[in-house]
């Protein structure tokens, strides 16, 4: 069951007030795991890397480490993007199609479709659908407010349509 490709964008404001956030700012050297997308999926990782802004919600690209093309941060606090990871288990959770899960929402913005987890730390973590690689990306407790986490997505949405096709990504 396909349930993201039906959800309206209407949906993506109550996810957003629900919660967002958690990651240390990468202004002191933020870390984080790089993904090990399998063949299919690194190069369109690769051409994601390439395409991503420099800068996202007003904050300059600023890596976490270990550098990796499989992630991308912007900083000031740190919203880190993690590309070729595992589909998160809640994609397929049926509570979550039907709107019965208030700590994950589905929905898209600006034409890609993101699955939206409020995570048990205060955080958010937003994983596109519909697309043949998982991109996570996390924002910090800050920028908890659905401004702030909507213009993260519409800035990043641009680069995720062109780098990473819709389709089905892999199981793994």
């Amino acid at each position: 069951m396909n349930f993201f490709r039906h959800r309206p964008l209407g949906l993506l404001a109550p996810a957003l007030l629900i919660a967002v956030a958690g990651c240390s700012t990468a202004d002191d050297g933020t870390t984080a795991a790089a993904p090990r997308p399998d063949a299919r999926t690194a190069p369109l990782c690769r051409r994601l890397d390439e395409a991503l802004p420099g800068k996202v919600d007003g904050r300059h690209r600023d890596d976490p480490r270990p550098a990796s093309a499989y992630t991308a941060g912007w900083s000031g606090p740190a919203i880190i993007l993690r590309c070729g990871v595992v589909r998160p288990p809640k994609m397929t959770d049926p509570k979550v199609a039907q709107g019965h899960d208030p700590a994950a929402l589905a929905g898209g913005v600006d034409g890609v479709d993101w699955l939206m987890e409020k995570r048990d730390d205060g955080s958010s973590r937003f994983t596109t659908a519909n697309r043949r690689a998982y991109v996570e990306v996390t924002l910090p407790e800050e920028l908890s407010g659905p401004d702030d986490s909507t213009a993260v997505l519409v800035d990043l949405a641009p680069a995720v349509k062109k780098a990473i096709p819709e389709g089905i990504a892999s199981m793994r």
